[in-house]
């Protein structure tokens, strides 16, 4: 799933939901509680979810950037040509900027 795809799916406000249990420290919850309507959130756990959401994005950027510094530095390997990476960066970015 591309990126764009991603984003366009985390937009949506109708996506399935599940329930999970999750075994938290009390004072954690209490803090949660406190926080999250002096940040506009209606609860503690909307808050959570925006907190693992934040987290998952930077994690799934960096592990993108990490699979893309793989793969420029295969390419380089393989003798392909700075000037033809360029370009072809340039063209990938254009397409997902669509």
């Amino acid at each position: 799933m591309s990126i764009n795809e991603r984003i366009q799916k985390r937009l949506r406000t109708d996506r399935p939901m599940t329930t999970i249990s999750m075994r938290m420290p009390e004072d954690v919850i209490d803090d949660l509680k406190l926080v999250a309507p002096a940040l506009g959130f209606s609860g503690y756990q909307p808050l959570m979810r925006a907190y693992i959401g934040q987290g998952l994005r930077k994690d799934l950027d960096r592990l993108e950037n990490d699979l893309l510094e793989l793969l420029l530095a295969s390419l380089r390997r393989q003798g392909v040509g700075e000037e033809v990476i360029a370009k072809a960066m340039e063209e990938a970015r254009a397409k997902s900027a669509q």
